[in-house]
C-alpha cells in the first residue's frame, strides 16, 4: 500500500492505495458526448509508462533514433513532450488538492487535461495532477511524476490472487452495457451498445493478432471471438494464404487443439502479466487480453440476449421487454490499434507497415 505526497511540502494527496495494471482503455475516446464511468477500481492505482498531453511535436520534427528509444517504431501524427510515469488513480481517492479554474482546457462538459496540470496542493499551490473527466474520456486523475512521490504505508499487504483463484473469482466483463450521454436537445438520454471496454480490447488484441500472423490469415474460434474479431481479420489480411488458427487457453481451460499457433489469453488485473502455459508446449503467440473479456469469451452468461425465431407460448405470462441490442456490429477501437500497433517492434515489418499505411484509406477502416 501506498499514499501519495507533495514534492514541494510532504503534504498527503491520496488515501492508501494498491498498485494493479493499467487498463487498455485509459487512453479511450470513446463516441460523442458519452458518459463514461471512472476508470480505476477505488483504492487502487496504476503507473501508465507513456507521457500523456502537452507539449507535442509532430513527427517529422522526431527523429527516428529517439522515437525507436521511446518505444515507438512507426509513424505517428505527434508525440507528447509531457513526464511520462504518471499514477492514474480515481478521483474520490485524491486529497487535499484544488482546482486550477484558468486550467479548463478545450473541455464541453468537464475537464480534458489539454493545459495540463489542473490540480494544485492546497499546502503549497504546487500543480501536481491533471483530472480528466469530460465527455467521451474515462474519469481519472493523473498524478505528476516529477512533483508527487509514493510513500510505502502500513497496513495488509496482500499477495496478488493466483490464477486459479481469478479464473474462479473474477468478475467478467459483458460485451453490451447501456451508454449514458451528457444530453442534448432532449436532455440525458442512454442507449444499448457494444462495451468500451471491449471495443478497446479487441483494438489492442488485434495489433498482437496482425503481428502473430506473419501476413498469413487467421481464424479465431467461432461464436462470439469471431463476431469481435474476423470481420477486421479478414479485412486486414490477404485471403487465399495459408491459414492460422488461434484458439482460446489460460487457466482451468483445456490443452489447446493441435495446430493452434496463436493462443489468446488473459492479462493478471494486479500485476499486468500474461498468462503462459506451463510445461512442454508447442510455441504459440500469446495475444493478451483483459481478464473479463477473456472470462466472458471461455464462459459466456447463459443470458446473453440473443436473437430467436418463434413465438412464446400463451400461458407464458411475461411483463417485461426484451433486452436490446448493439444496432450496428462491433467495431474495435481504433486508436487502441493503433497506439498498441505502433509500440511493436515486429511493426518495422515491411508487410505491417504497407498494412498500417494503407488502413485510413481502405476497407478494412470501416472496422473500426
Amino acid at each position: 500500500m501506498f499514499v501519495f505526497v507533495c514534492a514541494g511540502c510532504g503534504a498527503e494527496l491520496t488515501t492508501p492505495l494498491s498498485q494493479v495494471s493499467l487498463p487498455v482503455h485509459a487512453r479511450q475516446q470513446y463516441g460523442n458526448g458519452a458518459q463514461l464511468p471512472v476508470l480505476m477500481e477505488a483504492g487502487t492505482f496504476a503507473v501508465d509508462p507513456d507521457p500523456w498531453g502537452g507539449p507535442w511535436r509532430l513527427w517529422d520534427e522526431i527523429d527516428p533514433v529517439e522515437a525507436e528509444a521511446r518505444g515507438i517504431y512507426a509513424p505517428v501524427h505527434a508525440l507528447s513532450d509531457g513526464t511520462p510515469g504518471a499514477s492514474v488513480i480515481a478521483p474520490g481517492d485524491i486529497r487535499g488538492t484544488r482546482l486550477i479554474p484558468e486550467k479548463r482546457g478545450g473541455a464541453c462538459c468537464g475537464l480534458d487535461g489539454a493545459d495540463g496540470p489542473n490540480m494544485a496542493c492546497e499546502a503549497c499551490d504546487l500543480p501536481v495532477a491533471t483530472r480528466i473527466d469530460d465527455c467521451s474520456l474515462w474519469q481519472m486523475v493523473r498524478l505528476d511524476s516529477d512533483v508527487v512521490h509514493r510513500v510505502p504505508v502500513d497496513g495488509v499487504h496482500a499477495a496478488p490472487l493466483s490464477w486459479t483463484e481469478l479464473a474462479e473469482k473474477g468478475e467478467k466483463t459483458p460485451p453490451f452495457e447501456p451508454i449514458a450521454t451528457w444530453g442534448g436537445r432532449l436532455g440525458p438520454n442512454h442507449y444499448w451498445s457494444w462495451s468500451p471496454r471491449w471495443e478497446a480490447a479487441v483494438g489492442h488484441a488485434l495489433a498482437h493478432l496482425l503481428i502473430a500472423s506473419q501476413g498469413q490469415s487467421v481464424k479465431v474460434p467461432d461464436g462470439l471471438a469471431a463476431d469481435v474479431f474476423q470481420r477486421a481479420l479478414d479485412a486486414l489480411l490477404p485471403a487465399g494464404t495459408v491459414e492460422r488458427r488461434a484458439g482460446l487457453a489460460g487457466p482451468g481451460q483445456p490443452s489447446p487443439d493441435a495446430g493452434v499457433d496463436i493462443l489468446l489469453v488473459p492479462v493478471h488485473p494486479q500485476t499486468g502479466r500474461t498468462w503462459t502455459p506451463a510445461g512442454p508446449t508447442a510455441p504459440a503467440y500469446l495475444v493478451p487480453l483483459p481478464l473479463g473479456v477473456w472470462l466472458w469469451l471461455v464462459s459466456p452468461e447463459p443470458s446473453l440476449p440473443v436473437p430467436a425465431s418463434g413465438r412464446i407460448a400463451q400461458d407464458v405470462l411475461r411483463d417485461d421487454p426484451l433486452p436490446l441490442l448493439p444496432h450496428h456490429l462491433f467495431q474495435a477501437d481504433r486508436t487502441t490499434f493503433h497506439h498498441t500497433l505502433v509500440r511493436l517492434p515486429a511493426v518495422r515489418s515491411p508487410w505491417v507497415r504497407t498494412i498500417l499505411e494503407n488502413l485510413t484509406r481502405s476497407a478494412s477502416a470501416g472496422h473500426f
